[in-house]
């Protein structure tokens, strides 16, 4: 019982955390971004790969969660 109780709480942690982690990076690499379009627009597409980088951290943090928790 108390090991269920602890592979629930490291599933939370490891959304929880890589969710913080990509909500930290998302914000630093946007308003950089947003500073860098406003003096040269023809790097949209760079700064877009960029931003969206940092997603595949909680994807990763979801895989993780359910390996811990027996789904995979």
């Amino acid at each position: 019982m108390a090991v269920e109780g602890l592979t629930a709480i490291g599933a939370g942690l490891a959304i929880g955390l890589t969710g913080l982690a990509t909500a930290w990076a998302q914000a630093k690499i946007g308003s950089a971004g947003v500073g860098a379009l406003a003096e040269d627009d023809s790097i949209f597409g760079k700064v877009l790969v960029l931003t969206a980088l940092p997603e595949t951290m909680i994807i990763l943090g979801l895989v993780v969660a359910l390996v811990v928790a027996g789904f995979i």
